[in-house]
């Protein structure tokens, strides 16, 4: 890989970093906002974590090709894990095995939809 590939790929992780960020902060919250239906947040996990997944893969891309895909499922999925236990610790909240099963599909979907995609892009 080239210096430039390089700091592309350390560029392009900030915006999943970031996220990452902001979720942590999220997640340190006793409330994250209104009380809002059940679905709500659901649909909110989802979207989350199909976002991260998809900034991943694309943040990695130009440095491993197509292992970005996979490697973007594992770090996203290893966040939606240590998300759940970091919110074990935070008064008011509660780890939920359901939000990370919510979180897997969304990243599931994103990176199917990526790698349905891309191929006809190119």
């Amino acid at each position: 890989m080239s210096s430039a590939t390089a700091r592309r790929a350390a560029a392009r992780a900030l915006a999943p970093a970031a996220l990452m960020v902001l979720i942590f902060y999220l997640s340190s919250r006793e409330a994250v906002g209104p009380d809002l239906p059940a679905w709500t947040r659901v649909i909110a996990h989802f979207c989350t974590y199909a976002a991260l997944a998809a900034s991943w893969a694309w943040a990695l891309a130009p440095a491993i090709g197509r292992r970005a895909i996979a490697t973007a499922a594992a770090v996203s999925f290893l966040y939606a894990l240590s998300d759940e236990y970091h919110q074990s610790f935070v008064p008011g909240r509660d780890s939920d095995p359901l939000d990370v099963l919510t979180d897997t599909l969304g990243i599931a979907a994103a990176l199917l939809a990526i790698t349905r995609v891309a191929p006809r892009s190119r």
